[in-house]
């Protein structure tokens, strides 16, 4: 006959087990296939970060070794002059560079006195998660890169920026030194005697933008929300009191989705605008190919994939596809951030940077600050 001391036990063990997986419950086989599509992403991601690295390391190697060869089959008064040439070529360039931040420095201080008024309206924080603000920053910094290379800057502005948001754009290198408005009110408090000149920029509004005013102060939505939050920057103008309006997308673009672009899209939309002051020709430089109508992209000539990468597309599942798409769009991301960081790069300290003489370090990599200044 059993224990019943030992048959309690015994039925005690199995609840307490029961319970314990009750209350860490499997992932469903959704999020399973999420999870693993991340992990697959990430692995990717990696896998690229260093064969691009290595693929960097090796050029590098390259052209040292092709520099000392270089230099060893020259007699030493070919060596000196062909060290003072490299010498001077970088001074040219070090001249160049400072007149180029000079001409820059000028266009931006320009722009904040009699150009385009923009604002990118950052109140939105609180309904983002931490990769979401995440983007949203780098997405500020690719507008301000954009406006600084720009021939026709606007005069950009920065509210509501506060808490987290604040704490992401000051981790940008050189934020602080940004030729840009920054207030941490929100615009209706900043810009309160201008009220009648706002405008917020909103893919439900009903009116069309058809030119820019200069009057007229456009606020663009930071906010990244994956589409959650609908219609809420249009409720945001009508709660204000101030006018809403969309740009002309419909009118000279089929978009493949909806018509929700990010921040800089629709900075950079603007900003082409200012330049061309043709709305076709914006929206074309603009929107990614991925977000356009595949008639659009014939018409531009952008389908001209390789055969190879036609078939290695129709042969995957669509699920493959989305994964695809996705860990594209993350490269370009990184490719690009790293573009605009090069792009607005800064030597501040150029004038009093020595220049190595010796034939080994007129072939090293130049040094400079980079900044988004």
């Amino acid at each position: 006959m059993a224990d019943p001391d030992e048959e309690s036990r015994t039925v005690a063990s199995t609840d307490g087990s029961d319970a314990g997986q009750r209350s860490t419950p499997a992932l469903t086989k959704t999020a399973q296939k999420k999870l693993l599509k991340q992990e697959r992403l990430a692995a990717r991601k990696a896998e690229k970060k260093e064969a691009e690295k290595r693929r960097k390391a090796e050029h590098k190697e390259q052209r040292r070794r092709e520099w000392d060869e270089k230099l060893e089959a020259l007699s030493p008064e070919e060596k000196a002059k062909l060290i003072e040439s490299k010498n001077e070529a970088r001074r040219e360039r070090i001249k160049r560079e400072k007149e180029e931040h000079r001409m820059k420095i000028e266009r931006l201080k320009k722009a904040a006195e009699v150009g385009q008024k923009v604002v990118l309206d950052l109140n939105f924080g609180h309904l983002m998660t931490a990769s979401e603000i995440q983007s949203l920053s780098q997405q500020i910094m690719y507008c301000y890169a954009a406006n600084s290379r720009s021939a026709n800057p606007t005069h950009l502005w920065l509210t509501g920026c506060t808490g987290e948001m604040e704490a992401r754009l000051q981790n940008i290198p050189g934020f602080n030194n940004w030729i840009i408005e920054k207030d941490n009110r929100p615009y209706i408090e900043a810009l309160k005697d201008q009220k009648e000149n706002l405008v917020y920029l909103t893919a439900d509004a009903q009116d069309v933008i058809e030119e820019l005013d200069l009057k007229s102060i456009y606020i663009i939505g930071g906010l990244v929300d994956r589409n959650r939050y609908k219609r809420i920057t249009m409720d945001k103008a009508n709660e204000q009191g101030i006018k809403a309006a969309k740009l002309p997308i419909g009118k000279y673009l089929k978009m493949s989705s909806s018509q929700v672009l990010t921040v800089n899209q629709v900075f950079e939309i603007m900003l082409n605008f200012i330049e061309s002051r043709d709305w076709k020709s914006a929206f074309f430089k603009a929107i990614p190919q991925r977000k356009r109508d595949d008639a659009e992209a014939e018409i531009l000539g952008e389908e001209n994939n390789s055969t190879a990468d036609t078939a290695d597309v129709a042969a995957l599942t669509e699920e493959d596809k989305k994964e695809d798409l996705e860990g594209d769009v993350v490269e370009e991301g990184c490719a690009r951030k790293k573009q605009c960081i090069r792009e607005t790069e800064v030597v501040e300290n150029i004038a009093s940077e020595d220049i190595e003489t010796t034939g080994n370090n007129v072939s090293a990599t130049d040094n400079g600050t980079k900044e988004l200044l």
